[in-house]
């Protein structure tokens, strides 16, 4: 029987802590969610490893490393307000319900709604609302939003998540579908975003976040 109090252990000391994950609320978040759950019960024993893993219909539960480190340089807050793009099975928002406010976990895939609806509500986590719609349009009802995380690679940011941005407010993504993208924040002052990279990552790309095609003379 795999013990998955020791296997959470093993991501807090042996993947997270020596790669410059350091927020204690953050680490105690993780060490404390049951990821297993977040994932098909085939795949159960391998919750815990350092790659992205496979959750149905074309999607990944972003690897923890990734994760962890967007989660960290978005720094949310318990006054927060978090977007969570692409939310899957819920695991994100669990970890972001611990450390914000409350958390809008937005996914277009129903039955994976659906899923993070209910293992949430099973963890008695109350303070995430699980939302069905398209991903790069946000969730305007609840908006401004003092952190967005996106679940994935993308190929860009769309403006509509952007504008859903508090003053001050931190969107934290992986910019780049090829092989290695690159972990980005934008932060919002003065109704303006600006960027900076914050290491490569290659993390499983997000349908949808293509850039339109232009005229080309």
């Amino acid at each position: 029987m795999i013990d998955f109090t020791a296997a959470r252990r093993h991501m807090i000391d042996g993947q997270l802590r020596p790669t410059r994950v350091t927020s204690a609320p953050l680490l105690d978040a993780m060490g404390a969610l049951p990821r297993e759950q977040f994932v098909p019960a085939s795949i159960s024993g391998i919750a815990y490893v350092d790659e992205d893993l496979p959750i149905g219909g074309g999607r990944f539960l972003m690897e923890p490393l990734v994760l962890a480190r967007l989660i960290q340089a978005a720094a949310p807050s318990p006054g927060d307000a978090v977007l969570d793009v692409a939310a899957a099975t819920g695991y994100s928002s669990a970890v972001l319900s611990r450390l914000a406010g409350s958390v809008v976990a937005l996914e277009d895939d129903k039955a994976l709604a659906d899923q993070a609806a209910a293992t949430l509500g099973r963890l008695a986590i109350d303070n995430v609302q699980v939302v069905v719609g398209p991903l790069g349009e946000g969730h305007l009802k609840r908006a401004p939003y003092g952190v967005i995380l996106i679940n994935g690679a993308v190929e860009h940011i769309p403006e509509a998540l952007i504008a859903q941005l508090s003053e001050g407010g931190r969107l934290a993504a992986v910019v780049g579908t090829g092989p290695v993208g690159r972990a980005t924040l934008l932060t919002k002052r003065r109704g303006l975003a600006s960027s900076r990279i914050l290491f490569d990552a290659g993390v499983s790309p997000l349908k949808g976040f293509s850039r339109e095609a232009g005229f080309v003379f």
